[in-house]
């Protein structure tokens, strides 16, 4: 079985375009139960993988801390699995099939306020590369919905200046063109024009680079965003996720269509987008006292 899954994660990189995270997940989430099944590191029979194991592993994930969703992950890596050695011949049926996905209850996704997330913004001002750098990358994060992975992989490339788009590689590297606002593109400028690289640039050269001038770590750019807007969450630990909510709460709340907004974050499922209805109540109150004849 450990074979197994050397050849489902080969399977998963190059046939299904899965990046790098997506395959370190599924290579822990089934290597736990192999290693409950075996001990570390020794085989395992095909005949093993079965699912008084699987419910073992699960009972396991809850008994160790683990959150629902990080047990509904582990779930549906050992479904694919177990898919896939159906398919290879080495197990009959999925035993993964009939266990039931842990019930996850619903968290609002946290949201800045948009008038102090405006001025959090113009404070971070002064010619220094690594303040233009930071304003320029919170900037662009929060004016095109950005997930942490999309902005640290941005090129040159992906810039059209005069169209004010940007070609983005989201997850399982679809690609999307999402349009990019005009102060978000004068920080850029400056950013840009500050660390000597205005004007051209190769196609493939990275935007947000360190002093080095190598692509900028995702660990950097939480780091930023947690030293840059910290007041802005009153307290509370900020992320660049929450930028992306800030985002797609801030066009809802000013009357955004529901699918616009879906192909701006790359959701495949409108039922992703849908969470954010939850945080703008107050636009949708506003909708139906202005819409509804009894109201």
């Amino acid at each position: 079985m450990r074979d197994a899954l050397a050849a489902f994660l080969s399977e998963l990189a190059a046939q299904r375009r899965a990046s790098v995270h997506t395959v370190d997940a599924y290579r822990r989430d089934v290597t736990r139960v192999l290693d409950l099944a075996g001990g570390p590191g020794r085989p395992v029979a095909a005949g093993d993988w079965n699912r008084e194991l699987l419910e073992r592993a699960l009972r396991d994930l809850f008994r160790t801390g683990h959150a629902a969703s990080s047990a509904g992950r582990a779930l549906a890596a050992w479904r694919s699995f177990s898919r896939f050695c159906v398919r290879r011949g080495l197990i009959a049926s999925d035993p993964a099939r009939r266990i039931a996905f842990p019930r996850r209850g619903r968290r609002l996704p946290r949201t800045l306020p948009s008038i102090d997330l405006g001025r959090a913004l113009d404070r971070i001002s002064g010619t220094e590369p690594a303040t233009l750098r930071d304003r320029a990358l919170i900037e662009v994060a929060y004016s095109s919905g950005l997930r942490l992975s999309e902005l640290v992989g941005l090129n040159r490339g992906d810039l059209d200046r005069r169209a004010m788009l940007l070609r983005v590689r989201g997850k399982g590297r679809r690609e999307r063109i999402v349009p990019v606002g005009a102060g978000a593109l004068a920080a850029l400028d400056r950013y840009l024009a500050g660390n000597g690289r205005a004007a051209d640039g190769r196609g493939d050269e990275p935007v947000f680079v360190n002093p080095r001038g190598l692509r900028l770590s995702g660990r950097t750019v939480q780091r930023v965003v947690r030293q840059r807007l910290g007041q802005v969450a009153a307290g509370l630990r900020v992320t660049p996720h929450a930028l992306r909510h800030s985002f797609a709460s801030h066009l809802l709340d000013r009357g955004a269509d529901l699918r616009a907004i879906q192909e701006l974050l790359g959701h495949r499922s409108l039922a992703s987008t849908q969470i954010y209805t939850h945080v703008s109540g107050r636009r949708l109150r506003q909708a139906y006292e202005q819409a509804h004849p009894r109201a």
